[in-house]
């Protein structure tokens, strides 16, 4: 007999609007670049980036995520693909999340300032806060588990993301229109969204154990040490030691640290 869990007819439905909304966030991302209307992500990450800069080839990273999230989103849908309680706990936070930064693209496109931030830091909580809710699951996870692979690893790595492009989008608009504090210099600022990025990172890695979150953040840390290397120097070397940080620290939290004991529920 099969072990395998049917997914419910309601269950299915959630299926379908997740791999719906999936589609939606790579299709209208494709269609902005090869119709060429209004802005691309870097285009409007570098309009007034004077405060934080980030080199353009970070955002090649939205094909890996683009990736990821089809490979979930298709799987999930397959019929051989039985229920499980992370597939419900995650289904309809990362349709929103799809829809979040699909949204989002179209808002940066057309320079909605206050639009991107409320979609990039919607899209973001609506899918970090489940994953940190559903911890022990994803901590009991076999490594080579499927679900740890095509579920947390596509969903993570968006969240990562999204988590260093929140930050960075907020120093975008306050900037361009002047509304930055000048009760701290933009260098100091920009130090301080870092080493808060930066323990973020940290932070979610802990309580996972799984990478996937702090690879993006590390990624486009990276990014601001090149773009700023000449134009900034302080800011340069920050960037770099708070990306080696996240990387080194999301591989010693994940490989290196002891799975915490889970007491059944």
């Amino acid at each position: 007999m099969s072990s395998i869990v049917r997914p419910t007819s309601a269950q299915m439905t959630r299926r379908l609007v997740v791999l719906a909304c999936a589609v939606f966030a790579v299709v209208i991302a494709q269609a902005q670049m090869l119709m060429g209307w209004g802005q691309t992500a870097g285009e409007f990450a570098a309009d007034s980036d004077a405060t934080l800069k980030v080199a353009g080839y970070a955002f090649s990273i939205w094909g890996v995520i683009y990736l990821g999230l089809l490979i979930y989103a298709v799987r999930q849908v397959l019929p051989a693909t039985g229920e499980s309680p992370l597939l419900n706990q995650l289904g309809w936070p990362s349709a929103l999340a799809f829809l979040g930064i699909g949204w989002w693209i179209v808002a940066a496109a057309f320079d909605w300032e206050m639009g991107t931030i409320a979609l990039i830091f919607g899209a973001l909580l609506v899918l970090l806060v489940p994953l940190l809710l559903n911890a022990r699951e994803i901590r009991a996870l076999p490594r080579m588990a499927r679900e740890r692979w095509m579920v947390v690893w596509p969903l993570a790595l968006l969240a990562g993301w999204l988590g260093i492009a929140a930050p960075v989008n907020v120093l975008t608009v306050l900037t361009g229109n002047g509304d930055l504090p000048t009760v701290l210099a933009p260098t100091v600022w920009a130090l301080i969204a870092v080493v808060l990025v930066t323990a973020k990172a940290l932070a979610v890695t802990w309580v996972l154990r799984t990478p996937a979150f702090a690879l993006p953040i590390a990624w486009g840390l990276l990014a601001v040490f090149v773009a700023e290397m000449e134009r900034n120097p302080a800011l340069a070397v920050g960037a770099v030691i708070a990306s080696g940080v996240t990387l080194v620290g999301a591989v010693l939290l994940t490989f290196r640290l002891k799975p915490p004991v889970e007491k059944p529920a």
